[in-house]
């Protein structure tokens, strides 16, 4: 078989792994929670995916490899942050926050069906947000991009019982979290207790 040629390769990839920007992108945003820190994530993605494209066997699930790398990138630069964390020195901060302390918190009109929309996707948001890392991208991958227990598996190189336990505990944290912003709001009522 004939070695394929540069330009055939960079045409293959356009073909094959670009379609899979937005995907991409969609995940790595929820996974990063920045704009910035996601078009940054996809663009590492792609340049490791370009400088690896030998490695990708034509005809498989370009998706699932390129998720992989993503995933693998993702979680590579979680643990670098982690062991470096930012440090802002206060006098930066302090007048961010005495001024919305000063500020007060605007109040919705009762019945601003926008208002109440609106919090509910921020409640939804910070309870996506509050899970544990590995909870977070396991949901995301089955949830939002619709990848099988098998294929989540293999991009995050973790046994299949470990993604079906971490998406059955991160579905149950966010039921937690959720009923208690629900409850909070009055939009659940208690559960009445039984008498005998």
């Amino acid at each position: 078989m004939a070695e394929e040629s540069e330009v055939d390769r960079r045409r293959r990839f356009e073909e094959e792994a670009l379609p899979h920007l937005d995907a991409l992108y969609g995940t790595a945003l929820r996974m990063t929670r920045n704009r910035s820190d996601a078009e940054d994530l996809v663009q590492e993605t792609y340049l490791r995916a370009l400088r690896f494209w030998d490695h990708y066997t034509p005809g498989t699930n370009c998706k699932a490899w390129l998720f992989k790398i993503l995933t693998n990138t993702g979680i590579n630069r979680f643990v670098k942050q982690a062991r470096e964390p930012a440090r802002v020195p206060f006098e930066v901060v302090e007048p961010t926050l005495r001024q919305r302390d000063s500020a007060g918190a605007d109040a919705a009109a009762p019945g601003d069906l926008a208002a109440i929309a609106g919090l509910l996707d921020d409640e939804v948001k910070q309870a996506l947000e509050s899970l544990p890392e590995s909870f977070r991208i396991v949901l995301l991958l089955a949830l939002v991009e619709g990848f099988a227990y098998k294929e989540i598996a293999e991009m995050l190189q973790i046994p299949i019982g470990t993604v079906m336990s971490r998406l059955f505990r991160a579905r149950r944290l966010l039921q937690e979290t959720l009923l208690t912003y629900a409850r909070h709001r009055g939009l659940v009522r208690e559960p009445e207790a039984r008498s005998e």
